[in-house]
Parts: C-alpha cells; structure tokens; sequence
C-alpha cells in the first residue's frame, strides 16, 4: 500500500512539471551528397530521408544549448552532413505574440527552416554563419506571431565540407535573442495529453489507496 501511495505521488509530480523544462532540442544527421535544392520542402525531404540511416560519424543527441555545435564535435564526420534539428519550446500567455528566430549554419549546400511545419525561410546559397549575423544571406531567419502554447523550430541543411559551429535563437517581444538551451526559460503554458493521463492516474491510485485504508479501518 505504502509503495502504490508513493507511485500515485510520483505520477502527480511527473504531470504537474512535464511541461515544466525549459526547451528540448534534437539534432540528428545523416550521410547525402545531394546537391542544393530547388525549395524548403525539398531540403525537408532530403536531409529527412538521409537522417532515417544516419550510418558512421553521424547520428542523434539530445543539446543542453543550441550554441556552436558540429556534426564533427557530436559525431565525428566532417562532411556530406545532412542536418536536422529540431526545438519543441513553449510560450507562455504572457510572452504571446510576434516572435524571430535565427539560425547561423554552416550548410555549403543550402537549408531551409520551419515555423510549426510552416517554412520560414529558405537560402539554396553557400552559408557560413561564423558567428557574425552582419549578413542575411549567412543564416536563416524568420518571424511569427505565437500564441500561448506549444511550438516547435526545425531547421534543414546540407553541408558538403568542413562542417562548422551551428547556433539557433529566439527573441520574444519582451526579450533579446537568446540560444535555446536547458535553461532559456521556455515552459510551455499547456500540458501534453500525457501530462493529464499522468496526473489522471496518479489521482486515481490515490482516491483507491484511500478507500482501502477505509475499508481495513472500518474492518479493524
């Protein structure tokens, strides 16, 4: 009895703060020696089916911070890269409204990037970021109006050679562009369906743990 009580409690804790982490990003790679593409929808298609069989030097990862990261400092190839990342973040009902994001890449073959599965932008030109964003066709950027809740920011590129630092970043209304990380501050204002079934059963081992207790005091 004493262990279900305890189960109960930790299913209650897991749904109250699953959406209480700050941004989750995924960045996955793969193998292609495609060429540049003639659209955002194309640069999604290729690095999606390229990054499905990552194969040697490539692969996937959770980042703490989306600030200077290679595919050769994760994984260890330095060429024919085609990148994914991924960002699942929140906004909250107080930071709702016209949001800018920014990426500085390193895709020699071109990338393109996504907005909730919206393309943002796209540039089939040689982009080498280097940490400077003084030139717009160095990086990918684009902007939003977001509404309290959950969003994701994916961003597509192909990079023939001499993979280099990559950086994506926000910037809400009330605030300067930020990279995303473990600790931007991002908490999504609304709970998964899985954080409710969380919280629904843990309620509900408690509301049984209770009546059995009754019931052995009033047996007793």
């Amino acid at each position: 009895m004493k262990n279900l009580s305890n189960i109960a409690l930790s299913l209650i804790v897991a749904g109250a703060f699953a959406q209480a982490n700050a941004s989750t990003i995924t960045i996955s790679t793969g193998y292609s020696e495609a060429g540049v593409q003639a659209s955002a929808a194309a640069y999604q298609a290729v690095v999606n089916a390229a990054v499905a069989t990552p194969g040697a030097g490539y692969g996937s990862t959770s980042l703490t911070s989306y600030d200077n990261v290679s595919n050769h400092s994760l994984f260890g190839s330095n060429s024919n890269i085609a990148s994914k990342s991924v960002i699942s973040f929140g906004v909250s009902a107080a930071d709702a409204g016209l949001w800018s994001f920014r990426s500085g890449v390193d895709f020699g073959r071109g990338g393109a990037m996504f907005l909730d599965g919206v393309a943002l932008d796209s540039k089939s030109s040689d982009m080498w970021w280097a940490g400077s964003y003084s030139s717009t066709s160095q990086f990918l950027a684009g902007s939003g109006t977001l509404a309290a809740g959950n969003h994701t920011l994916s961003i597509y590129g192909l990079e023939g050679c001499c993979d280099g630092g990559q950086q994506v970043q926000f910037k809400s209304a009330t605030s300067n562009f930020t990279s995303f990380s473990s600790t931007d501050g991002l908490v999504s204002a609304v709970p998964e369906p899985s954080a409710y079934a969380m919280l629904v059963i843990g309620l509900g081992l408690l509301g049984f743990t209770a009546r059995r207790k009754q019931a052995a005091a009033f047996t007793a």
